[in-house]
């Protein structure tokens, strides 16, 4: 079975809406359409009554705020899609857990806050996994419902690619937004460590946690990063004049993680960045990959177990088995080891960025996944491809690549160097044009 997405694309739909040539009520009808067509399968939305009607009274609201084209805001009536780990005015957060709602009430999130003073409409609550960890969700995969949709942004990634909302939000703590971009088939950025305050938001492991979010276009993830990243720099088109980058691949146990369908899909798509001019690189960049995968996830679980401690033995049987495990877990961490590999991170970080001076490497390519989404929904599958990039803090771009067997989206991944955010857009919007999900699913509308 194959599910229909449609298509949204941010930026275009902004374009339209700013200038008057679209009406964001219309947008909401739109997206409401699509979201009550969709969702009894898909599952990308926590459900709210009245959404339809309480979105056509804000979008009303904007309009009368924003009489004059001339001075909307740059996402004036966009509907956005917001993990259920950031705090809403007016929404409960569960963080994908049955905890009471209380526990994780507070203040708005300032990104939230930022959509909104951008002219925003918040389309609704998406799904996560149970903390942002690994026990699933109930959202499907928009290509083959019968796949993972990836976690833990799933409803996020999800919502974006069925064309319910042209940007969503989500998180990184490992691969949480690089691999459902991948598996659903859409464009997922994660900005450097730090780059969007994570005040408001539920945390996993503060000083990993990386905020980013979903669109269909590349344009659109720029229009997204200039709402809501700190000292945000219009994209950086230095290349070599010709539209061309010199990109290194990882190679070694890390490459070897991946599978053999995944691999010979990766090289396919590199030769083809070859045969477009760009140069590659190939490289033992992590040759200790197992060293760093160990330290990522103890350290990820003590941050877990000492972020949650304050409600964990009041609530904590009411957790699923995956998250109680690394609860456990992470309570077992001696402080002085988390110390130890918080400043692996850092010399992680250094290790990269020398080997890019020394070599001219303006970003590394890699798989965005170990497999293709995996059939069933008992796991969102393996992280491991993006944990390096994300132990060291550096920007990433989850790229849509094509499709391969049963006409399952397949994805690359571009990470940059730290800071250079902007940078790593100019490049990704170089590279070769992918098929999107719309172009290649007949009668998408």
């Amino acid at each position: 079975m194959s599910m229909r997405t449609a298509r949204m694309p941010l930026a275009e739909w902004a374009e339209q809406l700013r200038s008057g040539a679209a009406d964001p009520e219309d947008l909401v009808r739109l997206a409401c359409d699509r979201l009550e067509a969709g969702e009894s399968d898909i599952h990308a939305l926590l459900p709210e009554p009245g959404r339809r009607e309480r979105l056509l009274e804000e979008a009303q609201r904007l309009k009368k705020l924003h009489l004059d084209p001339a001075t909307r805001p740059p996402l004036f009536g966009i509907p956005v899609g917001v993990k259920d780990i950031f705090r809403v005015d007016g929404f409960e957060t569960r963080a994908g857990t049955d905890l009471p709602p209380d526990v994780f009430a507070g203040e708005e999130a300032v990104s939230v806050r930022r959509l909104k003073n951008a002219g925003a409409l918040i389309l609704g609550k998406t799904v996560t996994t149970e903390l942002a960890f690994s026990e699933p969700g109930p959202t499907r995969n928009p290509h083959h419902p019968e796949h993972t949709p990836g976690g833990s942004s799933s409803g996020s990634a999800a919502a974006v690619a069925m064309g319910y909302c042209p940007l969503a939000l989500g998180t990184q703590t490992i691969g949480s937004i690089t691999r459902p971009a991948a598996y659903c088939g859409v464009y997922g950025f994660k900005p450097s460590q730090g780059a969007i305050p994570g005040d408001g938001v539920i945390p996993f492991s503060p000083s990993v946690d990386q905020i980013g979010f979903f669109t269909q276009d590349i344009n659109g993830l720029a229009l997204a990063a200039s709402v809501l990243c700190d000292g945000w720099k219009s994209l950086d088109r230095h290349g070599t004049g010709d539209g061309t980058y010199v990109l290194g691949i990882p190679t070694g146990n890390y490459l070897e993680q991946a599978s053999p369908d995944i691999r010979a899909f990766f090289e396919t798509y590199t030769a083809h960045l070859a045969k477009a001019g760009h140069k590659l690189k190939r490289m033992d960049v992590f040759s200790d990959i197992e060293t760093i995968n160990a330290a990522h996830y103890r350290l990820i679980a003590f941050e877990l177990a000492k972020a949650h401690a304050h409600w964990y033995d009041m609530y904590g049987d009411r957790c699923r088995p995956g998250t109680r495990r690394m609860m456990e877990e992470g309570r077992k961490i001696p402080p002085e080891q988390a110390a130890r590999d918080r400043a692996g991170r850092d010399k992680l970080r250094d290790r990269i960025l020398s080997l890019s001076v020394e070599q001219g490497i303006d970003a590394w390519i890699s798989p965005a996944t170990v497999t293709p989404p995996p059939r069933g929904l008992e796991s969102t599958g393996s992280p491991l491809m993006n944990l390096p990039w994300t132990h060291a803090g550096l920007p990433t771009v989850s790229m849509p690549a094509g499709f391969g067997a049963s006409h399952l989206p397949m994805a690359v991944q571009l990470a940059g160097h730290h800071g250079k955010d902007g940078k790593l857009l100019a490049i990704a919007a170089q590279l070769p044009e992918p098929v999107t999900a719309s172009q290649a699913l007949p009668g998408s509308a």
